[in-house]
């Protein structure tokens, strides 16, 4: 097929995507109003006009935000052999490393809301390669679920698709840069006089081709930017003159482009390699060597392939027949619009209550806002017949309602008081108000599975990537078992090894799951009250004896204890000095 056959074929498909995702779409932009306060109140029955709130009680922002996690799900990895145990804890610190450098907690936060707003959220994995001068390096960013466009009819998973289309804003020069094309015939975003169509959507589809990999098509306007059949296989650039691997810059197609630095042809295509051939010994870091040469001829190892679409979808709860999951928005969608009718409802009684003065007819009065005011009788019996008249709207009612369907929201999301840290008069004790605030984050237990379950897949997903593109050795630090800190490489081919019939493989037998015992590992404070705890009962040893002392000091250390290392180094001289 022709570069224009391919893009006919994509905007089609693009095109039913849509269409089949449209309404979803509509419901996600309504969901995010609701979130951010509409004033629009629907009305009870019928297609009437809505009328606005005067007031809102956002109680859906309220729920929600209530619900936010701040913690990280923390990468455990599991071997499948004992022999690749220390290879597993090395994937594990690899994976809290580059967690550090890309700054999860941010994307955390954000997808936590996303989530519970609109049912999903999403991970892209990618490899990014345009750092001048430096290896590439795992790139993982969020996607917005309206961003996505799946294939019609497929429900079940990501992996159950054939292909798969997003949209991202870019800038034309962005995509110059990036792909060496300039994009014409697309549709400006946000077009104005400072801005004359500088940003434009980029189309990104990624679908499986004929072999089961992956392939990726990308367009812009009438710009095909990207056609790459085996997109996750490695790939280089072919002088169609002389048949040579060229360099990238050099085959860059567009203004900037090079001829072949060996013909000084301008043709080049894109080739897939399946195998590399070793250039040098390789020195493994558990005393292994991979050799150059094997029986006079160069070793050639396969390339390794993800082989998964490098999207992660994490479902806030999961709904059979519905690719996102559900929507924490639409459960309470109704209580919100009955809330802000009785807010608005309260106002306007409250508003439109008052004082009223009764006069006798013919008497006047000073309107002034002075202190002392005069009222002008004709007769001492007219002024019996002065009187103010309070008049108070009875919103009692309305209170109780409207208390009443805050609560039923509540109860439908399973948000209690224990849980949002008031004060609950059904928890008479500590330990009771600890088992109502367990027994409310029970509900949520569908939750927490679902976010860890997606995180279990991005790590393996990050792994398979560094697996499959990281040629350069990078570092990686951990905690060492002396408090101090342990500096190795992750390296590759640490992961290849011989088969069953004497070629090469790549070594991924590897379970990926989350670290459950993390968030308490993460609260330090909640660490050393129980390390001070097990020191005072005993556990360590003998708490008068110095040796026991310094291993209490020793345990803090490792718990980042302010002061900790000079406490047990004053000990440990102490120890010395008493011989």
């Amino acid at each position: 097929m022709t570069n224009t056959e391919k893009l006919t074929l994509w905007r089609e498909r693009y095109a039913r995507s849509e269409a089949a995702f449209a309404a979803e779409r509509m419901r996600m932009d309504e969901r995010e109003r609701l979130y951010a306060g509409e004033r629009d109140i629907e009305a009870v029955s019928g297609p009437g006009p809505a009328k606005a709130a005067s007031h809102v009680r956002n109680i859906i922002a309220e729920l929600i935000e209530a619900q936010v996690d701040s913690g990280l799900p923390q990468p455990k990895v599991t071997a499948r052999r004992k022999r690749d145990e220390p290879l597993a804890a090395l994937i594990e610190d690899m994976l809290r490393n580059e967690m550090n450098r890309m700054d999860f907690e941010a994307m955390n936060d954000m997808q936590e809301r996303t989530a519970l707003i609109q049912g999903a959220g999403l991970f892209l994995c990618e490899w990014d390669q345009r750092r001048e001068g430096r290896p590439g390096e795992l790139a993982v960013s969020l996607l917005h679920p309206r961003a996505i466009l799946p294939q019609e009819g497929v429900t079940g998973g990501i992996g159950d698709m054939d292909y798969f289309l997003f949209t991202v804003p870019q800038t034309r020069d962005a995509l110059r840069r990036q792909y060496g094309k300039r994009v014409e015939g697309a549709d400006a975003l946000g077009e104005t006089e400072d801005n004359p169509g500088e940003v434009v959507t980029q189309c990104v589809a990624y679908y499986r081709n004929a072999g089961g990999g992956i392939g990726l098509f990308s367009w812009a306007g009438d710009t095909v930017l990207a056609d790459i059949g085996d997109y996750q296989a490695r790939q280089v650039w072919l002088c169609r003159d002389c048949g040579g691997i060229v360099p990238s810059g050099a085959a860059a197609s567009g203004e900037d482009q090079e001829p072949c630095p060996v013909c000084g042809g301008g043709d080049f295509e894109r080739s897939a390699q399946d195998h590399e051939t070793l250039t040098e010994d390789i020195l493994l870091s558990d005393g292994r060597v991979i050799p150059a040469w094997e029986d006079g001829a160069p070793v050639r190892v396969p390339y390794y392939r993800p082989g998964c679409y490098p999207v992660v979808l994490r479902k806030n709860v999961s709904v059979y027949g519905r690719l996102l999951g559900d929507s924490d928005v639409d459960k309470l969608r109704d209580q919100q619009n009955t809330v802000k009718k009785l807010s608005t409802k309260i106002g306007e009684k409250l508003l439109k209550g008052g004082s009223y003065v009764t006069l006798p007819a013919g008497v006047s009065a000073d309107k002034t806002d002075s202190e002392l005011k005069i009222i002008y009788l004709d007769n001492p019996a007219q002024k019996a017949m002065i009187d103010v008249i309070n008049v108070q709207a009875n919103i009692a009612g309305d209170l109780a309602y409207q208390n009443h369907v805050y609560e039923e929201a509540r109860q439908a999301i399973g948000v209690t008081d224990s849980f949002l840290g008031r004060r609950d008069p059904t928890a008479t004790s500590g330990a009771a108000k600890e088992f109502a605030a367990a027994r409310s984050a029970g509900r949520f237990e569908s939750k927490r599975v679902m976010k860890n379950a997606a995180y279990a897949a991005l790590f393996e997903m990050m792994f398979k990537f560094k697996l499959a593109y990281a040629d350069e050795v990078s570092p990686v630090v951990s905690a060492g078992d002396g408090g101090g800190r342990v500096y190795r490489d992750f390296n590759r081919y640490d992961f290849l090894e011989r088969d069953e019939n004497g070629g090469w493989r790549w070594n991924d037998d590897f379970l990926f799951s989350t670290d459950v015992a993390a968030p308490l590992a993460q609260n330090r404070e909640a660490l050393w009250r129980e390390t001070t705890r097990n020191f005072q009962s005993g556990a360590f040893g003998d708490p008068s004896r110095t040796g026991t002392l310094i291993l209490y000091w020793h345990k803090l250390e490792q718990l980042h204890y302010p002061g900790a290392a000079a406490t047990k180094a004053s000990l440990e001289r102490e120890l010395t000095a008493e011989g």
